[in-house]
């Protein structure tokens, strides 16, 4: 009845359809949940996320959780979490990304994972790095170690949004440096992301991960790729 009461006063809405949520949904209704449109990466071998990266880069593996559509209800997700203040909905997403990814054969390998970092400026501006919570989100599923600090960006890059293919490689091309030195023997660190375009941003974040040395593996997530 408390919670009925609440919602009076502070609506508990779906952000896809706009419905009132049960007590047990959080941010999307159920049927708002299973039209998000999965890739099914994680599930297989030489899938397109990973081919992204084909003779640039040794990575391991590379998976994106959902396709992204403009105009869709994921877009919207997207922009509240990185416009909007809504550190809620970006935690959730990562929770369901996380979950996606233990359908895989391999999540079990990872050590930790490793949000790709926002220039300070911008991070100050936002008061929070969106891939951080998306790491969060995940962490929670896959009972694993957030390294929030792992990488760093040396240098203020603009929005890849717009740019052609080579720009984007241009743009942030030895951007990021590895942060941290406690590196176990051989560990294999996940970096993550929010939107998967052409690869060159988590590219360039593994190739910095790589110089951590004590032969470390590299894999890449995010929570969405261009469709």
């Amino acid at each position: 009845m408390l919670q009925s009461f609440l919602h009076l006063f502070y609506p508990h809405a779906c952000e896809g359809c706009g419905q009132e949520l049960s007590s047990t949904e959080k941010i999307l209704c159920i049927s708002c949940s299973l039209q998000l449109p999965a890739t099914g990466f994680q599930k297989i071998a030489d899938n397109p996320a990973e081919k992204k990266f084909w003779g640039r880069v040794p990575m391991q593996h590379a998976m994106a959780g959902y396709y992204f559509y403009k105009q869709g209800v994921l877009q919207n997700l997207i922009h509240s979490f990185k416009y909007k203040k809504r550190e809620d909905v970006a935690i959730f997403l990562g929770r369901q990304l996380g979950l996606l990814l233990r359908e895989s054969a391999w999540w079990k390998e990872i050590t930790a994972l490793v949000p790709v970092p926002l220039h300070a400026a911008k991070a100050r501006h936002r008061g929070y790095n969106q891939a951080a919570l998306l790491a969060e989100g995940m962490a929670g599923v896959l009972e694993c170690n957030v390294w929030a600090d792992g990488l760093k960006r040396t240098a203020f890059s603009e929005t890849q949004t717009r740019k052609s293919r080579t720009d984007r490689w241009t743009n942030v091309e030895n951007i990021f440096a590895w942060n941290r030195h406690e590196l176990k023997s051989s560990p294999h660190l996940l970096v993550v992301d929010d939107v998967m375009t052409t690869g060159a941003t988590l590219e360039a974040c593994a190739q910095a991960v790589l110089q951590a040395g004590n032969n470390v593996k590299v894999s890449a997530c995010a929570l969405a790729c261009a469709a």
